[in-house]
């Protein structure tokens, strides 16, 4: 079955797509192939009027309408071009997440989530069925929404054959540094699985840089690499109430928005009047992502052996200086973490959420819920039970039959095009369908 993820992050840096074709087999074995992923701008001017409608923004009702009927045809115009640009002009079906406008989180845990991208237009774009609103449905059985990436870290990054033919324990954390950072942890296969958001990613650099030099992100870590860390302001900021909290976790732009970093100096009264501005504010806010990222690993990890692997994607991946301050945060934090990026393992680490709602898709329409199994019963995600999450537009028919096992591991196989070597490890967890109607 061929399947276009089509997803944009916090950042609304850009709509990305990722064509995989996707095949079970009767042992469960999941091999998802990449056949190709891209990256396309927003129209003029509609990422300006996204990022003004993000809290904490007055925006009403009628401009939300605009956005969801607009950010709808952007992602329908994107996926018909990626099914043209990697899967021959033929695929089965497309799976969006939407741009995020609102996570509604309170007292520790999410109320509601709010994406747009009406799937109808997608549908009409591209003549497919679409599966969306991936994430209600999760928020509806007492989970997070976010992040949803835990199914596929599980499947395929836990506990297998290591290099030498034997065992390998470690546990894994898998790291998505977008506009907000999260992980997963895996262990063994009867080890819960744990996923929350570590903290802020890209966001406050990104809106530092915005602001001070008028560029989207800071290119390959040229401003945080000018500046100093400012150690009065980065304790202010690291002493933020939200990185105290349990796991699972969940924030976004509504704590972490444009104007979080100078309120929360400005209310503490640290720097006495001489907050950081310029590259030492983005090397500072640079420090924060990285040192939340690793304090985050060592103390929310859960009890067993510690990490011993972190596999790095997302945009912060691109950033050097980043990764070097993560790296010396880690080796204080996490000493045994060996760090490496998810294209070491053969999935590409700047589509991997775009692949990740490939896959959402697939189970999706086969009945299969979208959340690994967490700690106690319940999901990673905290939820209650397992979720088949999306909605399907048009809702008939359904565009398979449903499978006739369950899911048990997934294997990221090479592009046709190239011989890539897959990775090692394999996660034994079953993805069974839940009780009950399906939603």
């Amino acid at each position: 079955m061929i399947v276009v993820g089509v997803s944009s992050g916090t950042s609304v840096d850009a709509i990305d797509t990722a064509v995989a074709d996707l095949e079970l087999a009767a042992d469960g074995t999941l091999t998802l192939r990449p056949l190709g992923h891209g990256e396309h701008p927003w129209p003029a001017g509609l990422r300006e009027r996204l990022l003004a409608a993000l809290p904490p923004a007055p925006v009403g009702v009628a401009e939300w309408c605009a956005l969801d009927t607009l950010v709808g045809q952007s992602l329908g115009d994107a996926a018909r071009r990626a099914i043209e640009d990697h899967a021959g002009g033929r695929a089965d079906l497309v799976a969006s997440h939407g741009q995020t406008l609102y996570h509604w989180v309170e007292a520790g845990g999410a109320r509601g989530t709010l994406q747009v991208g009406q799937p109808a237009w997608i549908a009409e774009r591209t003549g497919l069925p679409v599966v969306s609103d991936l994430r209600a449905g999760d928020v509806a059985a007492g989970g997070q929404g976010a992040p949803l990436v835990s199914v596929l870290d599980a499947l395929w990054l836990g506990s297998g054959e290591g290099p030498d033919g034997g065992p390998d324990h470690r546990r894994t954390a898998a790291l998505n540094i977008g506009g907000i950072a999260n992980v997963t942890v895996v262990g063994r296969a009867d080890e819960p699985v744990l996923a929350w958001d570590t903290g802020p990613g890209n966001c406050l650099v990104d809106a530092a840089v915005q602001r001070l030099a008028g560029l989207p992100y800071d290119r390959d870590g040229a401003l945080a690499a000018a500046g100093t860390v400012d150690p009065d302001a980065l304790a202010v900021l690291l002493d933020d109430p939200y990185y105290a909290l349990p796991v699972p976790r969940s924030t976004g732009r509504e704590l972490f928005d444009a104007g979080y970093v100078a309120a929360r100096l400005a209310a503490a009264d640290a720097t006495r009047g001489r907050a950081p501005d310029g590259p030492d504010l983005v090397a500072t806010l640079t420090e924060l992502t990285a040192a939340t990222i690793a304090r985050s690993l060592a103390r929310d990890a859960g009890p067993g052996a510690p990490v011993g692997r972190v596999v790095v994607s997302g945009g912060g991946a691109h950033n050097p200086v980043l990764l070097g301050r993560l790296r010396a945060h880690l080796a204080a934090h996490v000493p045994d973490a060996e760090l490496v990026t998810a294209d070491a393992l053969g999935l590409p680490g700047d589509a991997k959420e775009a692949y990740l709602f490939a896959l959402l898709g697939y189970l999706g329409v086969h009945g299969l819920p979208g959340t690994a199994a967490g700690g106690d019963g319940a999901r990673a995600t905290g939820a209650r039970r397992p979720v088949v999450l999306g909605s399907l537009t048009p809702p008939a028919p359904l565009p398979v039959a449903a499978p006739a096992t369950a899911v048990r591991r997934l294997v990221v196989a090479p592009p046709a095009d190239r011989r890539v070597a897959p990775p090692a490890d394999r996660r034994e967890v079953s993805l069974t369908a839940p009780e009950g109607p399906r939603p």
